[in-house]
């Protein structure tokens, strides 16, 4: 993530085009004829200057990570997703315009997955806080700083083997995404897809979804034709009422969007910054909060309905 220097309000200024950078091997891609898939609007947008976004994913572990093994998995899974092994290349367009495209691209490990050497495991012996505190304070510099994307693609994982004061949190592990990779549902479906289960070291982890419910009452008829008949007749009406609840709930949602915004400010509460806040560097903390804790959080902030 990038911070302004200075905190204050929203300062505009024109911003210069993105760079072109020089990659051997999209030049030898070039030549061979391949395909090369232009980035998105959104993903072109987390290129901006001032709107550079990444995400920190942070996931603990029971046991130690052993480094060497997560590198020998990688190019079985991460790796395998275009994004991950791809370059974003500033190119030249149409109209004096520059467009960025994805170039594939080897990956080197040593330069993505990362592993501090200066971590001293006698530090946290006996002291389960200390740990939890050199883990914030890690995470808190890495929104400080970015990837470099002329030489590699953005992101990286850092596996961090400290004991916290979460129970059986043996090591943490802590993976940096540019958010033009994608966004928070597909990199957790990612996730999903480079995981197995226990039972079945071949197998994908399932989730379990809702069954449909059958349809009652409203489909039943009296006769063959007449079931038909009916099935289709409460359809119809169904289908019809639907989409006026749809309709109504979304000139709603825009009328109070647009009476928000013009009359109605934010509600004030224990957990909203003052102004200027957005541009403060970012500290990630956490703690484990039993339902009591949410409970005092939720009736802290006048919502409703009230709890206990």
């Amino acid at each position: 993530m990038d911070y302004p220097k200075e905190i204050g309000g929203l300062r505009w200024r024109k911003t210069s085009s993105l760079k072109p950078i020089n990659v051997g091997e999209a030049n030898a891609r070039k030549e061979r004829g391949e395909e090369e898939e232009l980035l998105s609007p959104a993903a072109r947008l987390f290129h901006e200057p001032n709107f550079n976004v990444y995400i920190i994913a942070i996931l603990g572990c029971k046991t130690r990570i052993d480094p060497d093994l997560v590198r020998a998995k990688l190019p079985h899974t991460l790796l395998k997703h275009p994004r991950f092994s791809s370059l974003q290349v500033s190119v030249e367009g149409g109209k004096e315009e520059k467009q960025m495209k994805w170039v594939p691209t080897a990956v080197n490990l040593d330069n993505h997955v990362i592993v501090p050497p200066e971590i001293d495991q006698s530090t946290f012996a006996g002291d389960a806080d200390a740990g939890k505190k050199f883990v914030e304070d890690y995470i808190s510099d890495l929104t400080k700083t970015k990837i470099d994307g002329s030489k590699q693609p953005l992101w990286d994982l850092h596996l961090l083997n400290v004991r916290t004061s979460e129970p059986d949190a043996e090591a943490v592990g802590v993976f940096r995404i540019h958010h033009s990779l994608g966004d928070g549902v597909s990199l957790t479906s990612l996730l999903l897809a480079c995981t197995r289960q226990i039972a079945d070291p071949d197998a994908l982890p399932t989730i379990p979804t809702p069954r449909k419910k059958k349809e009652e009452g409203l489909l039943a008829g009296g006769g063959r034709n007449g079931g038909v008949l009916g099935r289709g007749f409460w359809r119809a009406v169904v289908a019809v009422w639907t989409a006026a609840v749809l309709m109504w709930n979304t000139a709603v949602d825009v009328a109070a969007f647009i009476l928000t915004a013009i009359w109605v400010e934010d509600t004030k509460t224990p957990l909203k910054g003052p102004h200027g806040v957005e541009f403060l560097p970012r500290r990630f903390v956490w703690k484990t909060m039993s339902l009591d804790d949410f409970k005092l959080v939720k009736n802290a902030m006048n919502a409703l309905p009230k709890l206990g």
